[in-house]
């Protein structure tokens, strides 16, 4: 298997770009299916999920050709789709299962393999389930597929949801955008991924209004026309890049990222004692000092992304004082914990909370990344641990950042891919 060595002690700084968002170009793939023709979608990420979901529009019938150099994707989608996403695709990630939406919208039925990814914690299917029973889609569990079938053409309703589930609502907006009628799904939730698939949609000549809020309202039009749109950047990368400068008491510029997505994060950088400047094209981050530890408690935008916890996590353990850490979305997250010991960490969870002992030293160690952010969390502390802190299951990090690698060691970092 294939894993990373990290060398830490290396103050990183320099320049470093940030690609399309993974969290809102996939989606982007699933909505180019509601459009017979040929879609771009720009700013795209090289990204192993990124793979995955080309392949699974493939196998749904249409052409799909990713140009790396170029960073863009083109989507060719027939006139008469397949109606099944295969569990060997769709176990693989999670992301998956927004192709359930378009396809019960254009096929009138979909039978989806229930979906697999990240062992971050359970993350049922009952909201997009109730959802699209709310627009007349029949749908069951037989033999691990979601099996849904529509009569005819969906009928519009009020939708609301108990919780802003982002993949609930992706599957909603792209079902209900050639549904008959209005359909207002309320208690949305405002991450700018879902904004990203909504104006995606407009593009395609949906008529959906509230972008941005937690009240979308969709007119369903008759048909979609294909079209070229660019992928949101990726506002998880780029905060993984500005925890990155912090940790090593670095100075980084974030490239072609948008600091407002990141608020809270980067004010919890301020309080720890970094120094961020923003511009027309990103910001930087610097840092002279060890940092400050701070408190985090993770919630739905605009709240503090679960997506930068374990990063947040692995710059307390290296921070002066104490903090706790309150994960509110996902119980599973702080499985990495065990693994940010093995490197000295002082970490001690009860529940949902998480209480971080900064410490002046850390020691390298092999650790085993458990999903994409906290892959991420352990190279970051691999970074300010003394020796070598080996990395494995860094396929789950190559879901998330594209060339890692080869970034991380343009800003000065020690870090290489070995096969072990």
């Amino acid at each position: 298997m294939e894993a990373f060595e990290v060398t830490g002690g290396t103050r990183l700084s320099g320049e470093v770009s940030v690609s399309g968002a993974k969290n809102s170009v996939l989606k982007l793939m699933a909505a180019s299916l509601l459009a017979p023709g040929t879609s771009t979608i720009t700013a795209v990420p090289e990204i192993l999920d990124v793979s995955v979901m080309a392949e699974l529009l493939r196998r749904l019938g249409c052409d799909v050709t990713h140009d790396v150099v170029a960073a863009s994707l083109t989507i060719t989608v027939p006139e008469t789709l397949h109606h099944q996403a295969d569990y060997d695709l769709v176990r693989r990630m999670r992301a998956s299962v927004c192709v359930l939406g378009p396809l019960i919208s254009r096929c009138h039925r979909a039978e989806v393999a229930v979906p697999g990814g990240d062992a971050i914690g359970s993350r049922g299917l009952d909201l997009h389930i109730a959802g699209l029973n709310r627009l007349g889609v029949e749908v069951h569990n037989e033999h691990g597929y979601l099996m849904a079938n529509a009569p005819g053409r969906l009928q519009g309703a009020s939708i609301w949801l108990d919780f802003p589930s982002v993949g609930a609502t992706e599957n909603l907006l792209m079902a209900s955008v050639l549904a008959k009628g209005t359909t207002v799904i309320d208690n949305a939730p405002r991450e700018p991924e879902i904004a990203d698939l909504c104006r995606m949609l407009v593009s395609m000549g949906a008529q959906i209004d509230g972008i941005g809020s937690a009240t979308l309202e969709v007119t369903g039009v008759e048909s979609m026309h294909p079209t070229t749109y660019q992928t949101v950047p990726d506002r998880i990368v780029a905060g993984t890049w500005a925890v990155a400068a912090v940790i090593t008491g670095g100075d980084i510029m974030v490239r072609s990222a948008r600091a407002g997505d990141l608020e809270i994060a980067l004010d919890k950088l301020v309080t720890a004692g970094a120094h961020i400047e923003v511009g027309d094209h990103g910001f930087r981050v610097t840092m002279d000092r060890r940092p400050r530890a701070v408190d985090v408690v993770t919630l739905p935008y605009p709240g503090f992304p679960t997506d930068l916890q374990p990063q947040f996590i692995a710059l307390n353990a290296v921070a002066d004082g104490a903090a706790m850490v309150t994960e509110n979305l996902f119980e599973a997250r702080f499985r990495f914990v065990q693994e940010l010991r093995r490197l000295g960490a002082d970490v001690r969870t009860d529940g949902h909370h998480a209480l971080v002992r900064g410490t002046p030293r850390l020691s390298g160690a092999p650790v085993e990344a458990t999903d994409v952010r906290a892959g991420a969390g352990l190279v970051l502390a691999g970074l300010v641990a003394e020796g070598t802190t080996t990395v494995f299951d860094i396929s789950h990090i190559d879901r998330g950042y594209a060339h890692f690698v080869r970034d991380l060691t343009g800003v000065g970092g020690q870090i290489a891919r070995v096969d072990i």
